[in-house]
């Protein structure tokens, strides 16, 4: 395997090297790759978890929170899962060659527009190891390199995960520079990474608003910005008892630290003597601390006050606000303030609604009687994901292979000459 690049610089430029080679895999040779580096992650599970035991034990040292250690934790049955993604990636269509468009002209100039590769992808997340890999995979699979900084939390894991890719890919005759990290120059790789329009075609980052915050106003290289998932369910007051209860359970209790999770709940009015006294009592006992308006409180003596920063929080954690609203009008309106733009649901039996909320709510997934657990690349049929996009140009919500592609115009003509 080549050696790895000793600047910042020479690894950006190898991976514009190496961008022209996975441009031109076809797909089944993409797919055998994959394939590769899926069986190289299982081979490798035991170093995997051992590098993830060291991020782990500086986590808790460095008292990095619970939800964060959650996101870094690697086992056993996550590289499994990781493997599982990356097979499940190489089996989906390939997103290059699409044809998206095409017309002949009047004077016979033939033309078609085509999905291609962007190039070189760039990411940068923090604690979050299944990136590495997700990303990774996607790039390959839509013929793209990549350029990764997944931050001090997990750097043991990411350089493990890094170098077993890297040494499947050479195994596969495949240039490695497809696969660069700058997780070793730290804060200075994360700038350079930024700051490298020419040679990086577009940056996602993922991880708290502030990192976001920070790559979208710091990068001179295009930035696909997902954003932070301050997420709401609104219990319409025709909700059924069960869905009601077990949605939000769901949606809070199954997995806190990530950005699908509900982080607020709003009750009608009409609805809540009926749903709070379960629905309170079932969030207690799976844990959830909820953080209540007055009516809410009214309900459950458990429940804590709210305060005006609690509907704007992302808190990754078990824990929850909860307001009661006078009507869908009033859920709207609070949702427009609050909502991040990432996921929002209803629970309803009103079609009318149910409808309305599809319609006025500006989120980039909004869902009917589901839980907001749902928006995830694995879920939608992705194999796995980017990030999950809450901008508005190019890509929107969870983002996969055809994120990852661009688009060129490709004319076939027979001579001619413009008049």
């Amino acid at each position: 395997m080549t050696a790895i690049a000793a600047s910042v610089d020479e690894r950006l430029r190898l991976a514009k090297d190496a961008a022209r080679e996975i441009a031109l895999l076809d797909g089944p040779r993409k797919s055998a790759v994959l394939n590769a580096v899926a069986d190289a992650l299982v081979a490798a599970t035991a170093d995997i978890v051992a590098a993830n035991a060291v991020d782990l034990e500086r986590g808790r040292a460095d008292a990095i929170g619970e939800a964060l250690l959650d996101r870094l934790r690697l086992d056993d049955a996550r590289v499994a899962a990781l493997a599982a993604a990356v097979r499940a990636v190489a089996e989906l269509p390939d997103p290059v060659g699409r044809i998206l468009d095409e017309r002949t002209l009047p004077n016979g100039l033939a033309l078609q527009k085509v999905a291609v590769p962007f190039g070189v992808v760039g990411s940068i997340y923090e604690a979050r190891p299944n990136v590495t890999v997700d990303i990774a995979s996607l790039a390959l699979r839509s013929g793209n390199a990549v350029v990764l900084r997944g931050g001090s939390a997990a750097q043991s894991s990411n350089a493990t995960l890094v170098r077993v890719m890297r040494e499947a890919l050479s195994a596969q005759g495949v240039t490695p520079e497809a696969i660069q990290s700058v997780d070793d120059f730290g804060r200075d790789g994360a700038r350079a990474l930024m700051n490298a329009r020419g040679l990086v075609d577009v940056l996602v980052p993922r991880g708290s608003a502030s990192l976001i915050e920070t790559v979208v106003t710091e990068s001179t290289v295009p930035v696909i910005e997902t954003g932070a998932g301050v997420v709401h369910v609104f219990l319409d007051a025709t909700a059924r008892d069960d869905w009601a209860r077990d949605i939000v359970l769901n949606a809070k209790a199954q997995r806190p630290s990530v950005c699908n999770a509900v982080e607020t709940v709003l009750v009608h009015r009409a609805a809540a003597d009926r749903l709070l006294p379960e629905l309170l009592a079932s969030l207690s006992d799976a844990g959830v601390t909820v953080h209540g308006d007055e009516a809410t409180r009214a309900h459950d003596d458990r429940v804590v006050a709210a305060t005006d920063d609690d509907w704007a929080r992302e808190y990754g954690t078990l824990d929850l606000a909860m307001r009661v609203v006078d009507d869908l009008d009033e859920a709207l309106a609070h949702i427009r303030r609050y909502s991040t733009q990432h996921t929002e649901a209803i629970v309803t039996a009103d079609q009318t609604a149910a409808d309305r909320f599809l319609a006025e709510v500006d989120s980039a997934v909004v869902l009917v009687n589901a839980s907001t657990r749902f928006t995830d690349g694995g879920e939608f049929g992705f194999g796995a994901e980017v990030g999950i996009s809450t901008q508005k140009l190019h890509a929107r919500g969870p983002m996969g292979l055809a994120e990852l592609t661009s688009t060129k115009w490709l004319g076939r003509g027979g001579g001619q000459v413009r008049a």
